[in-house]
């Protein structure tokens, strides 16, 4: 039995297009499915949590929709032992999917989903507020990404690119304007409850399981989802309008040398800055806060692909 969780608003409604594709798939080929359509933000999160929950060895959800839905389905999941997770692109961005090597063919993703083996990856985890936490796929960070993050999700410019299939343009041109309005802050970093960095002036301080956020963005290109550990990509000590300089260095994932960057691995990060700045999880944002805490959980995610 398969358990689909469908978001048909994402990408301005292309992902109904391809959910009507995938029921083609499922009933020409007698497969046995159930599927649950998400109403409003949180709603997979409601429902991941109640699938989760059925009285079953094995619950295999699918999600069809963008990340922010992928995100809210694993914060619902209560027991990670039983769960399955698979994807059928159907967002803007597909970081997760894109990361992975999901297939955006419908045919070839069912027939992968119906036929291969369950993989372990990695998840994160963030913490923040009094006692507030949220499990991520793809990445976690403060700054100038998640101040991106916080524009996009209420964005014109968004629904306007996507309904011409340019959505991930949408982070490109809001990251030039958030440039704009961007106060860098004194921050300081603990690595594994170690190491101690700190930076005059931070731009934005991300923990990547993926390679890539923001619809493609390449932080950190040589980072792994399955080996225990986030790859940390720091940009700091530039001036705002400096920044716009080296953003296309970034896009095209010529960055790493760049001595304003500063790219690690590790599987427990403290961000602390002197005043509280946007915070995101997947493309979410969550808030402004000035402490935070992000760590590996090492292999919690089962997924067939």
């Amino acid at each position: 039995m398969l358990y689909f969780i469908v978001n048909k608003t994402s990408s301005t409604g292309k992902s109904s297009q391809i959910w009507e594709k995938v029921l083609y798939y499922l009933n020409n080929n007698s497969i046995e499915y159930k599927s649950f359509y998400t109403g409003y933000v949180g709603h997979a999160r409601i429902i991941s949590n109640y699938l989760s929950k059925l009285n079953k060895e094995r619950i295999h959800l699918v999600v069809v929709g963008g990340d922010g839905t992928i995100n809210e389905v694993i914060n619902g999941v209560t027991d990670f032992s039983k769960v399955v997770i698979s994807v059928i692109p159907a967002g803007s961005g597909n970081d997760f999917a894109n990361g992975l090597g999901i297939s955006s063919d419908i045919e070839e993703n069912m027939y992968n989903i119906l036929h291969n083996e369950i993989e372990t990856h990695d998840l994160g985890i963030v913490k923040y507020g009094d006692s507030n936490s949220r499990l991520f796929c793809i990445s976690s960070g403060v700054g100038l990404d998640a101040l991106v993050c916080k524009k996009v999700n209420n964005s014109r410019i968004k629904k306007i690119l996507n309904a011409v299939k340019l959505g991930k343009l949408s982070y490109i041109i809001l990251t030039i304007i958030s440039l704009l309005s961007l106060d860098t802050v004194k921050s300081k970093i603990k690595i594994d409850n170690k190491e101690e960095r700190e930076y005059r002036r931070l731009i934005f301080s991300a923990a990547m399981n993926m390679c890539s956020e923001g619809g493609g963005v390449p932080m950190t290109p040589n980072s792994k989802s399955n080996d225990g550990k986030m790859t940390i990509c720091s940009a700091h000590n530039l001036s705002k309008y400096i920044t716009f300089f080296v953003l296309p260095i970034l896009v095209l994932a010529k960055h790493e040398k760049l001595k304003c960057f500063d790219i690690f691995d590790c599987k427990n990060l403290k961000i602390i800055t002197k005043k509280p700045v946007a915070l995101h999880a997947d493309g979410e944002y969550l808030g402004d806060f000035n402490k935070i805490q992000i760590m590996c959980k090492k292999s919690l995610l089962r997924i067939i692909k």
